[in-house]
This record gives C-alpha cells, structure tokens and sequence, in this order.
C-alpha cells in the first residue's frame, strides 16, 4: 500500500535561542556565567544571533537541538539521511516489525503521474510482498525463529518500502542539513522532508534558520554548470512569511 510524508517535532532544547546566545556571550564576556544567562534573557537575541551566523562562529548553535519523528520516507531516503553522521537515530526495524501482510512503499512522483509505470510498480511491489511472506513461512517451517525469518526474508524488499525513523539533529547540523538538502539538486523525497523540519524548527529559532537552506538563498548558486537555474523559486519557497 503507499504511504505518505509525515515529520513530527517531539522535543527540542526550551529556548534555542538563549542557549546559543549564552554560549557566544560566554565567548566574549568577562562576566560569570549567572550574569552572561541573565543578560541573555533579556535582550533581543536576533540581530546578535544573525551576526553570529554570518561571521560563521557556529560552535555556539550545537548547544540546541531538535528531534523528529518521520514516517512515510523510503529505505531509499533514509539512507540518504543517515549520512549525516552528526545526529541519532532510531529506526524500525525489518528484523522485529514484520511484513507478512503487506507492506507499505513509496512512488516517485513522476511514476505516479504515469498510469502505466504505477501500474508496473505497483504490481513489482505486490510480488515482493508476496515473496517475502513466501520465504518467512518457509523459514519457520525449517525452525527458525520469527525474527531470523524476517531478517533473511527482508532482502527481497525494495528500496521503495516505507520506514520511520526518529532523527535527533543540533541546530549547526540542521544548518548543515538544510543547505544540502533543501537544494533542488537534492533527491525530490528527502527535500520535502527537509523542507517540513525546517517548516517546524524555524517558528522555534527564527533568527538561527531564517536563511536555512541552500546557498543560492543568500548568494550565488555554488553547483556551477550543474545550478538548476531556478532560484528565484527557491527563494520563494524557502522565503520568512
């Protein structure tokens, strides 16, 4: 069956923008740490924090972060999104959930929009779900545990099947993230999700993520010949309501 896009922000630090604030004012203050958190708390945080951010002084951001519950991804996305090796993961796993009745998958866009190709698709999905059902049974039959069954039986699932997955990022990672992902150069399913984390952090950190996203938001596009010429849509898109 297809699945659908979901993120979720579960937690996050109380008040991002104070805790990176303190810590740059740390940086540069003789005062102790009581009056550097108080000071913090009263002034207006943002012309202080976008400075930060332009200088490039971003230690000070890795103090707050932010955690996502996402659902309806692929194992194709969710490999893209474990490259990002400054985070924590948590995944559900092919090992203890089973598929024995179905599972659910992602389509591409532009397979979705073609009657024929979804059909095709659709209709590989449907087999690798029969097989896998197929190979679980015949496993337990030879005495081998549930869980074993359905790890060895999950290596006919397709990249396609759905997954969800809980992804605890700092702020400077999310930066990162976004400046990579948020790109239209960038896979159509992991930008979409990227753009819902950042639809969810920013209200959160304003002055931190007002430009997150790709470079082209604030300068030139860096891809060269490879720029997809439009960003001008980006930034539209991507633009502070």
């Amino acid at each position: 069956m297809e699945t659908y896009l979901k993120v979720i922000l579960v937690s996050h630090t109380p008040d991002p923008e104070k805790a990176i604030s303190a810590a740059a004012r740390l940086c540069y203050s003789p005062a102790d740490v009581e009056q550097v958190v108080y000071d913090t708390g009263k002034d207006d945080k943002s012309a202080f924090l976008e400075k930060l951010i332009a200088v490039g002084h971003l230690s000070p951001v890795e103090h707050a972060s932010f955690t996502f519950a996402v659902e309806g991804i692929s194992r194709a996305c969710s490999h893209q999104l474990v490259r990002h090796r400054l985070a924590s993961y948590s995944q559900q796993s092919q090992r203890y959930v089973g598929e024995e009745d179905g599972f659910s998958y992602v389509i591409p866009p532009v397979i979705k929009e073609d009657k024929e190709l979804s059909k095709h698709f659709e209709h590989l999905m449907e087999e690798a779900g029969r097989s896998y059902g197929y190979i679980v049974k015949k496993l337990r039959e030879k005495g081998c545990s549930i869980e074993s069954a359905r790890e060895d039986a999950r290596f006919v699932l397709p990249n396609a099947a759905e997954t969800k997955i809980i992804v605890t990022m700092n702020a400077r990672e999310l930066l990162h993230f976004f400046s990579i992902r948020l790109c239209n150069r960038a896979q159509w399913e992991i930008r979409e999700m990227a753009y819902l984390m950042l639809k969810l952090a920013r209200p959160l950190a304003p002055a931190v993520f007002r430009h997150g996203g790709p470079p082209c938001l604030k300068g030139k596009c860096p891809e060269g010949s490879l720029t997809c010429g439009k960003a001008d849509e980006v930034r539209q898109r991507l633009s502070v309501e």
